[in-house]
């Protein structure tokens, strides 16, 4: 906790473990005389106190050593499973020198005897810095460690994940870079990302570090990249701002994936589509009725005029005729060419 300026006294959020309420106000007292302005809780018992750590987050823990059914150490060890980085300070007047040590190897930060509170206010102070300390080290840790898991991401990932500054110069390039464009690390860093543009295409990253300047992010779109051997592929890229600690845009975040595959699959698709819209148009069906004529099977078309079968089929269907003679025609139109038909099992086969 840090002393606000000058004449202004510092908010501190106290729990005081203490079974007496006159030790408590004494305290309070105590921390006013001070540079703080506290807002003191008393708790005496274990459900109290894990009731107050739970419901929010506090400044400093003062405790006395000895209440009824409750103790110190069950106090400190309670505060440090919720709010390990707490400063916890005993204050007692029954505690001997070789308890005031065990307590503090514990974890303990101080112990003050109630009969010297002069040594209450600095040794808070003292022990509230060196807690923002603590803080601040666990903190840099976590963001390390988080460093080191994105990073780790990053190197791990197929897509290419390149860092540049706004004029385009590469700082960074990943493994799923080298893959997928064929330069090296060591090749590109210091280069501009143009190496990876057609010439023929010298407008697009203008255009979009502009827009990453206004802070704003690309998305998703879709370019153009060369590798390292001239060949070009499509690529889907997301570009997005990299700021310093104050919010100030100073480089781009650039992820580009391959997409060659994709924009085959979608190429074939569209062609099936074209081929399958060709073929469905080339289908025609008859339905309806269909006048036909029950003398010579002629059919009428829609307009009026009568056609034979055969023509108004192939004119409507994809269909085509081939022709020929059935076994009845050929008794009737040419009885000395007809088979003879042979009774077998009720009527079988036909022999000449």
């Amino acid at each position: 906790m840090k002393a606000q300026d000058s004449g202004k006294k510092t908010p501190l959020r106290v729990l005081v473990v203490e079974d007496s309420e006159d030790d408590t106000r004494l305290l309070a007292r105590e921390l006013q005389r001070g540079e703080f302005q506290p807002s003191v809780e008393r708790v005496d018992n274990h459900a109290a106190m894990d009731s107050a750590l739970r419901r929010h987050p506090w400044d400093l823990v003062i405790s006395d050593h000895s209440m009824p059914g409750f103790g110190s150490l069950e106090a400190l060890k309670l505060l440090r499973d919720k709010q390990p980085d707490v400063p916890f300070i005993l204050v007692s007047g029954t505690i001997g020198e070789k308890k005031a040590v065990s307590l503090m190897k514990a974890g303990a930060n101080d112990c003050v005897n109630k009969d010297d509170l002069r040594r209450l206010v600095p040794s808070i102070k003292r022990e509230l810095g060196e807690a923002e300390k603590r803080r601040a080290h666990r903190r840099a840790e976590e963001e390390q460690a988080a460093l080191g898991f994105l990073a780790a991401i990053v190197e791990s990932s197929e897509d290419a994940i390149i860092g540049s500054t706004l004029d385009g110069v590469i700082l960074s390039w990943n493994a799923g870079a080298e893959a997928m464009y064929g330069y090296a690390a060591d090749e590109v860093k210091g280069l501009s990302t143009s190496v990876l543009i057609p010439s023929y295409r010298p407008k697009e990253l203008p255009e979009y570090y502009e827009r990453i300047k206004r802070g704003e992010q690309i998305e998703r779109a879709e370019a153009l990249r060369q590798r390292k051997d001239g060949a070009a592929m499509d690529v889907s890229v997301t570009l997005s701002p990299i700021r310093d600690a104050n919010g100030k845009v100073i480089g781009v975040s650039a992820i580009e994936r391959d997409i060659r595959e994709r924009k085959r699959e979608e190429e074939e698709r569209l062609k099936l589509i074209d081929e399958l819209t060709v073929a469905l148009g080339n289908v025609r069906a008859l339905k309806g009725l269909l006048p036909i004529c029950s003398s010579c099977k002629k059919i009428r078309d829609d307009q009026g005029y009568w056609q034979k079968v055969e023509s108004y089929i192939s004119a409507h269907t994809g269909a085509e005729f081939t022709h020929g003679i059935c076994p009845d025609c050929m008794s009737k139109l040419y009885p000395s060419y007809s088979v003879k038909k042979v009774a077998t099992n009720g009527g079988g086969p036909a022999d000449e």
